[in-house]
């Protein structure tokens, strides 16, 4: 993989009810590899409710985004943030965008399949979701693994291996294996590496 020296910028979707675990993990890691990321709320408030009822705010409004293009739109899962997204047309106008623009779609958790297979974003691709909401997705091929890549669409199972997840989609944005693999062992974690086989 060919690094860039570029400075990457992810959006990273909330609605009420989101994942916290999930969308801290992924914005840590980005963050440590000098990704920026900007948390965008889905609704008409900056202040969102977490999963587990922590209050946070959000960078900026997705509706006030106009046609800007991100590298990478990352979705955590969340029973009630999920719904939130999949039922928001301008989630799906902005994950449509992306996605035909050829950026990276990362949902997480349930995301995969209520966000992208919901309405009809997984083009046929290969995915991973939470539990058992493959079963109502019509549009992609469900595997059982860890977290998925399939072209530009990454997804991961759930909140325990967000770790994964995330030093994936950083190591996929900046194809730097050295310093990714340094901010893993870092952090003392020792389960992903740039050049593991998926």
């Amino acid at each position: 993989m060919v690094k860039d020296n570029a400075k990457k910028q992810v959006a990273l979707l909330l609605a009420d009810g989101f994942e916290e675990g999930e969308a801290v993990i992924v914005l840590d890691i980005l963050e440590r590899l000098e990704i920026q990321v900007t948390t965008l709320a889905c609704q008409k408030s900056l202040t969102l409710r977490t999963y587990h009822g922590i209050q946070m705010q959000a960078n900026e409004l997705l509706s006030a985004q106009g046609d800007r293009l991100y590298d990478a739109v990352v979705m955590p899962g969340g029973p009630e943030g999920s719904v939130a997204l999949a039922a928001s047309k301008d989630v799906v106008e902005f994950v449509r965008r992306h996605d035909e623009a050829g950026k990276l779609i990362c949902p997480l958790c349930s995301a995969a399949a209520r966000v992208l297979g919901g309405n009809g974003l997984l083009k046929g691709r290969r995915y991973v979701c939470s539990g058992d909401l493959y079963k109502d997705v019509k549009d992609g091929v469900y595997v059982n693994q860890s977290f998925v890549e399939d072209g530009n669409l990454l997804s991961g199972k759930g909140l325990g291996l967000a770790f994964d997840f995330a030093f994936q989609l950083a190591y996929r944005l900046t194809g730097d294996a050295q310093t990714t693999n340094f901010q893993a062992d870092h952090i003392d974690y020792h389960h992903w590496r740039a050049d593991q086989k998926i």
